[in-house]
């Protein structure tokens, strides 16, 4: 949708408007506004996928990649990795 002014933008750019959504998210996860939160996890999202496109990496894919066979952590559709490990 905006990809000319995000590749003008560059990556360092949107990596900072990124940042400025996910801490508009932190501030909403602190409040009970369900529509906040919606809109604030829809420019997140909407962020995370625009720096992406940016640097050429497909969203879909990676994340096919790393979680389309389970966990990473346990290899299991359904974490059963230990609460103190990650995942």
């Amino acid at each position: 949708m905006y990809y000319d002014k995000d590749d003008a933008r560059g990556v360092d750019g949107t990596f900072m408007w990124l940042m400025e959504e996910v801490g508009e998210l932190a501030a909403a996860l602190r409040g009970d506004d369900i529509d906040n939160l919606r809109e604030e996890f829809a420019d997140v999202l909407a962020w995370l996928a625009t720096i992406a496109n940016v640097v050429g990496v497909d969203l879909g894919e990676a994340v096919a990649l790393k979680y389309g066979a389970g966990c990473p952590g346990c290899g299991q559709l359904e974490c059963e990795c230990p609460d103190a490990e990650k995942p």
